[in-house]
């Protein structure tokens, strides 16, 4: 079992439940549009957020921020130690910082700083801080942040959260098999740089849920262009197929002509209004009653299209026959008697 560090109120590690993470895409010295995009991840099950630090500004806004939003916040500075503990005295709960771009008087005073206030820091390597180039590539970006490790180490923190991230999963994969075996620290996934939509989606679930399967990651941030709200949405999900996160899964069949539903908008519909369900449900949206009852016979609860409405069935059992503008309120009749069971 890896060591634990506590972030605000969110342990990362030592058997805890894996947290998602993602990072706001505001300038943070904009407090109000910040704190706005805050709200809207918490409120999507973001559970650490991280910001970027590029200015005293920034960091003097964390206070503020702080005071609004229930999630921890993370302060990710690049080079400048003096706003690494400025966002320290500000109230930051974790900060990401490169201990190599630092001398090493200078790391000991950030040091000092996240000591005072017992905070942990973030280390790690993308391919862009890659210290040395071999044709191993993984290895070098493994390598990298293992002396980022040792840099704290060696001026006695051991609140440490590791990262290795690459755009390609191969790298991100071996390289945080081979750190996994070398630290006891909790370790942050994600795939950099992974790109948009359904790219980013491929890219991050293969990486991470490999990882994951192998017990190695602590928390994830699923890295997507755009708005962060869906890479929080994502990472749940992520969480949720492996078995890691309890809620609702929705599984649809891929439409053919003997549809009489729309599955893709019944799914999504279903997602949006289910999503907040914190208990492991399944629910099943077919497009006919020909295979859909029979296949989606492990969901919990399902319905099945039919040419003049749907069938809703709950474990396989057809429980009534409905027009399809009702669909929706039905199943939210079945889903919180399934609920009033499990809670039994």
């Amino acid at each position: 079992m890896r060591k634990s560090v506590k972030v605000g109120n969110v342990v990362i590690g030592g058997g805890a439940p894996v947290s998602v993470q993602s990072m706001t895409t505001t300038k943070t010295a904009d407090v109000e549009r910040t704190i706005s995009q805050i709200k809207r991840l918490e409120r999507a099950g973001c559970e650490i957020i991280r910001v970027a630090v590029q200015d005293e500004e920034d960091a003097k806004a964390i206070r503020r921020i702080k005071e609004q939003i229930e999630i921890p916040l993370v302060a990710d500075i690049q080079f400048d130690y003096r706003l690494a503990i400025l966002s320290i005295d500000n109230g930051a709960d974790k900060i990401r910082i490169n201990p190599g771009n630092m001398s090493r008087d200078r790391l000991k005073d950030v040091v000092a700083a996240a000591k005072g206030k017992g905070i942990p820091i973030r280390v790690g390597a993308n391919v862009g801080s890659i210290k040395r180039r071999t044709s191993e590539r993984w290895k070098d970006l493994a390598e990298s942040a293992l002396e980022e490790v040792r840099l704290l180490e060696k001026e006695g923190f051991y609140d440490i959260v590791v990262s290795v991230k690459s755009s390609d999963i191969l790298e991100t994969i071996k390289a945080n098999e081979y750190i996994a075996e070398k630290i006891e620290y909790p370790i942050h996934l994600g795939v950099t740089e992974a790109g948009v939509s359904e790219t980013a989606v491929v890219k991050s679930s293969i990486a991470i849920g490999h990882l994951l399967l192998k017990n190695i990651g602590d928390t994830i941030r699923v890295s997507i262009s755009g708005d962060p709200v869906r890479e929080v949405i994502v990472g749940k999900k992520i969480l949720i197929a492996l078995g890691l996160r309890e809620g609702v899964e929705v599984i649809a069949c891929p439409t053919c002509g003997r549809a009489e539903i729309d599955v893709e908008n019944m799914a999504k519909m279903i997602e949006e209004n289910f999503f907040h369900v914190q208990k492991r449900l399944k629910i099943a949206v077919m497009g006919c009653v020909v295979n859909g009852i029979g296949e989606g016979k492990d969901a919990d609860l399902g319905v099945a299209g039919l040419r003049d409405g749907a069938v809703i069935f709950v474990k396989g059992e057809i429980k009534e026959r409905v027009s399809k503008e009702f669909v929706l309120e039905r199943l939210k009749h079945y889903l919180n008697e399934l609920l009033e069971e499990v809670e039994r």
